[in-house]
Order: structure tokens, then C-alpha cells, then sequence
């Protein structure tokens, strides 16, 4: 008897700091186990080179930078029949896409002895601004746990589960006391998507924001509840309106992302 042909598997990185790709390596033995029901044919932090090879399934770390880039992600996602978008700077942009609102070439000219060798995009840009993408994990980076979710999901025949409610709940779930209501502290948890496990509440910190924005946050809402139990400052009167414009600026262009 035959045996059932395992899905192809691959791991492509983009530009990114490939912290992504150590959620895979950082899953240890659960790693082991899924490498029995797939097939891992590229990921080349792990050993496996092929990247034009035929796959079912392709994730994809880090974003869209230089010209080679662009090609590169085209032909990934022909030879995918699932694109699957993972960090922020698959999904966002990264911090890379701190450049887009600068002048790239005066900085690449300002640091490079050669900047005419430098190829760079003008924009960093996500994974979706240039190809279909199935499904997106957001984090920065992404947990193992996340991960193994989606192939379980998917080798089950399910669509992969996408947890857009916000931090708090996770908290809740994990018996986290609210560090603004027990302490006043100030914190991103109810503007910030879920999927982190409430990592650093569980620390005995505050959320940070490292997951992503919700698709439908509350920044204002968030900073009035804050000020008012006194974790943080309410605006004074002469704030500068320049501050405020870019806060909204930074809001309404992560919530376009989410």
C-alpha cells in the first residue's frame, strides 16, 4: 500500500531580523514532530535549500525592500498553492518601514561609502501590497505556538483560526490581574491584537504593543480611561498639535495595515 504523500513545506525570509524563523527552530521537539507529518523542503535556517521548489504550504518572514525582492516574492507565490504572511514585517512592514516617510536615498548616501552598490526599495512594504496572501500571523515575533496552530488547522482540513480580539482577553484567560485597574499602570493591552499568549503580563509587565494594533482600536478612548484612573497624563492645553497629528496619523495607518 501506498503512503500518503506528507505536504510540502517551505520557510522563505524577506528582509526581517529572522526572529520569526527562531520561533520555528525554537519549538525544539515539537519542531521534530512536525517535520514527521510534512515535508520541509527549504528553509535554510534549518538546513533544507529549494526555494523555487513546488510547495503546498510557503511562510514567508520579513518585507518587500529591494527590486530583487519583488521578483522573488512573484515566483514564491507561484509555486505555492498557500501563502501564509508571519511577523510584523510580513504583515506591516517592519521597522524598516520606518524609511518610508524619509528620504531613503539621503540616508543610504549618508552611511554607504557606495551608495550606487545599495539596490533599495523607496518603500518596505508587506507581503500583501504585492502578492495574494492566504493567511497573515502577526507578532514581532511570532510564537511557536501560533505556528503550530495553523498547520494543525490546516493538515486537519480547517481554516486556521484568526485571533483579532485584543490582549485583555488572553489576560483574563490566564487569571492576569489587570495592571490598570489593580495598579494604575498604564498599558497597550486593550489596543493590541492577541496572539502573544500575554507574554509580558505574565512577566509582571505591562503589553507593549508587539503583537500588532487591533483592526478596530480604541487609542482615544484607551488614553481617557488611562488619564482618568490617573496611569497617565491627560494632554495639557498647550500640547504641541503637531504631536497629536502624528499620533492620528500613526493610528489610522496601522489600523489600513490591520
Amino acid at each position: 500500500m501506498r503512503a500518503p504523500t506528507r505536504p510540502r513545506v517551505a520557510v522563505h525570509k524577506f528582509s526581517s531580523c529572522d526572529g520569526c524563523q527562531l520561533a520555528f527552530l525554537n519549538l525544539g521537539e515539537d519542531l521534530l514532530a512536525l517535520a514527521e507529518r510534512v515535508e520541509l523542503v527549504h528553509f535554510a535556517e534549518a538546513g533544507p535549500l529549494d526555494p523555487d521548489a513546488e510547495v503546498d504550504l510557503a511562510f514567508v518572514e520579513g518585507s518587500v525592500s529591494t527590486p530583487a525582492d519583488l521578483e522573488r516574492i512573484q515566483r514564491i507565490r507561484r509555486h505555492s498553492r498557500m501563502l501564509i504572511a508571519i511577523g510584523a514585517c510580513a504583515t506591516a512592514g517592519g521597522i524598516q518601514a520606518l524609511r518610508n516617510g524619509a528620504d531613503g536615498a539621503q540616508w543610504i548616501a549618508q552611511i554607504y561609502g557606495r551608495p550606487d552598490a545599495v539596490a533599495s526599495l523607496e518603500r518596505s512594504t508587506p507581503i500583501s501590497s504585492h502578492v495574494a496572501v492566504d493567511f497573515e500571523l502577526w507578532g514581532c515575533p511570532v510564537s511557536g505556538p501560533q505556528i503550530l496552530a495553523v498547520v494543525n488547522s490546516l493538515l486537519l482540513g480547517a481554516a486556521p483560526r484568526d485571533d483579532a480580539d485584543k490582549v485583555c482577553t488572553e489576560c483574563k484567560r490566564r487569571n492576569f490581574a489587570c495592571v490598570m485597574v489593580s495598579r494604575g499602570i498604564p498599558c497597550m493591552g486593550p489596543v493590541t491584537r492577541a496572539g502573544c499568549g500575554a507574554l509580558c503580563p505574565g512577566l509582571d509587565a505591562t503589553a507593549t504593543a508587539a503583537t500588532a494594533p487591533r483592526k478596530t482600536p480604541t487609542p482615544t478612548r484607551w488614553r481617557r480611561s488611562s488619564a482618568a484612573r490617573g496611569s497617565i497624563r491627560p494632554p495639557s492645553p498647550g500640547a504641541s498639535g503637531r504631536s497629536t497629528a502624528r499620533r492620528r496619523r500613526f493610528w489610522r495607518r496601522r489600523t489600513r495595515q490591520g
